[in-house]
């Protein structure tokens, strides 16, 4: 029987090892998909959205790319193409609400409600508690609260002017889908001045991909703004610290306060 030298048989594993390499790295990548039976789940079945959440991305600041500002961190948008279909007058608008953004924003300025879907990725912890009714979202931005109904009940009729919007939803699936309309035209959806009108409709999605991650994704519609929908797609992470709990962000009194405090400094 011949016999290989010992380096020529070293040789070729290598190069085995190498060629299966490539191989597997040529293959294209694809998001962790949690299994069904891996959800943490509640007694009814549905896929446990309980427990304190948070995003970790600059939307708040701008849905879009942007690059750093003072105050502001540089960050990679969560707009699906990066492109907001605004309407000519409305992108006008748009304009100079980021002109005059410092002033105008109705979050940093008046600690107003941030409505839907800011107040889902503005920099503050959520948390979710849910029933088979219902699910709630309170934030710890000034103790801003949402029901989203999921008893098969309807939108009320007629127009209401809510901050927070009205919000039902139903299970599709492992899918929360909620449908929420109802808003005024008062809020923003980021401080770089993108706005929506009272005839806003979104159409939100949260799938829990693993007991720590949710994946939400917010399809926007406003016919008055928009010449057609738009999406916006986040993860949103459980907050894991043994003591995690909604603190208190009380906007319009911090706000108050900061202002007496300047107009006693110009006393002095």
């Amino acid at each position: 029987m011949r016999r290989w030298p010992l380096a020529l048989v070293v040789t070729l594993i290598v190069a085995i090892a190498a060629l299966m390499l490539i191989r597997v790295a040529s293959q294209p990548a694809s998001p962790p998909q949690a299994s069904v039976s891996s959800l943490p789940r509640t007694p009814d079945d549905r896929p446990n959205l309980n427990g304190v959440w948070q995003v970790l991305t600059t939307a708040s600041w701008d849905i879009q790319d942007h690059p750093a500002r003072l105050g502001v961190p540089a960050g990679q948008g969560v707009v699906e193409g990066n492109e907001i279909p605004y309407r000519p007058e409305a992108l006008a608008r748009k304009l100079e609400n980021y002109k005059n953004r410092a002033k105008a924003d109705p979050v940093i300025t008046r600690g107003l409600l941030p409505g839907v879907p800011r107040g889902m990725y503005m920099p503050f912890p959520l948390q979710m508690t849910q029933t088979p009714k219902y699910v709630s979202i309170v934030s710890e931005y000034s103790r801003t609260m949402r029901i989203v109904y999921t008893d098969g009940s309807q939108h009320p009729a007629g127009h209401i002017d809510f901050w927070m919007g009205d919000s039902r939803g139903r299970w599709e699936g492992d899918t929360l889908v909620v449908d929420s309309i109802h808003f005024n035209d008062e809020t923003w959806f980021d401080q770089a001045g993108n706005f929506h009108s009272e005839a806003l409709h979104l159409v939100e999605r949260l799938t829990l991909a693993g007991p720590d991650h949710i994946n939400y994704e917010v399809m926007v519609e406003d016919p008055k703004v928009f010449t057609r929908p738009w999406k916006m797609s986040m993860p949103l992470y459980r907050r894991k610290e043994p003591n995690v709990r909604i603190l208190e962000y009380e906007a319009g009194g911090l706000i108050d306060e900061e202002s007496e405090r300047q107009a006693d400094e110009k006393k002095k």
